[in-house]
């Protein structure tokens, strides 16, 4: 991890909303993902008619962009608040590892919240189960990069039957231009930084800002008995169960967790 922020000015950005909006929103997609996950999030009426500003900035080295030297959770999370610290963002909405990075910018120090986390994962063992053999195997010399370039290929098919049919083929393509070795670096990265705070509902809680934890009601990603406990008594957590919806919660079902999105900015 860097000692000292790492400077990076090479966000891929999509924005939306008044260009004078007082009230400014960063959105963090998840990891392997671009900008256009979040366009249904971002033109759905709660949010495409308010005074709000949003900023959907894709994580930098996933979906081809340009990686940042330290691939560290931490110094994502310092990225990402030197962002919106740049952008005048009073609210950070993160997806999947997106709003890991979300949490960990609010508990880092970097971001005095709100934040709106979408599908977080609060320990290892909540993890989709193909993302995490994905890690156990990227970390076999010989076979790592055979199973990140098996597994980007694979991905798409199968992503296919959970999107609306109108964004299969720009969503897939978007995931399509991955790098095998960047990702496998860092998940690698992710599954560190999970395993080395182990209890991250503890560590929302510590930061003392305002969240909302948004699931879709068959999310692929676990929450264990004894974290929702946790969470749900946790005064400044609100936590939304969405209907209808999987993990890519703001896709499948982008009007509700707009109006989620939008009490945050607005209140």
């Amino acid at each position: 991890m860097s000692s000292a922020p790492e400077k990076f000015d090479a966000w891929d950005i999509k924005e939306s909303g008044p260009a004078d909006a007082s009230t400014r929103v960063l959105l963090l997609p998840g990891g392997m993902c671009s900008t256009a996950f979040y366009d249904d999030l971002m033109a759905a009426p709660p949010l495409a008619t308010a005074p709000v500003r949003l900023v959907a900035a894709t994580l930098p080295g996933h979906a081809g962009t340009t990686p940042p030297r330290d691939l560290s959770m931490e110094n994502y999370a310092a990225l990402a608040g030197a962002l919106a610290a740049e952008r005048g963002c009073g609210v950070v909405v993160g997806h999947s590892i997106g709003a890991n990075i979300a949490l960990e910018m609010a508990a880092g120090g970097h971001f005095a919240g709100p934040v709106v986390l979408l599908s977080p994962a609060f320990s290892a063992s909540d993890e989709d189960k193909a993302l995490a053999i994905a890690n156990s195997l990227g970390r076999v010399p010989g076979v790592g990069m055979l199973a990140w370039a098996g597994l980007l290929k694979l991905t798409p098919r199968v992503m296919v039957s959970r999107l609306p049919p109108a964004r299969r083929e720009e969503l897939t393509a978007e995931f399509e231009k991955n790098d095998p070795a960047f990702c496998r670096q860092v998940i690698r990265h992710y599954f560190d930084y999970l395993d080395r705070y182990r209890d991250l509902v503890a560590r929302l809680r510590d930061s003392g800002v305002p969240a909302w934890v948004v699931r879709g009601d068959h999310d692929d990603v676990g929450l264990s008995e004894e974290e929702r406990a946790g969470l749900e008594a946790i005064p400044d957590v609100t936590m939304v169960s969405v209907p209808d919806a999987g993990h890519l919660v703001m896709v499948d079902q982008p009007v509700a967790v707009a109006e989620v999105v939008a009490r945050a900015a607005l209140g």
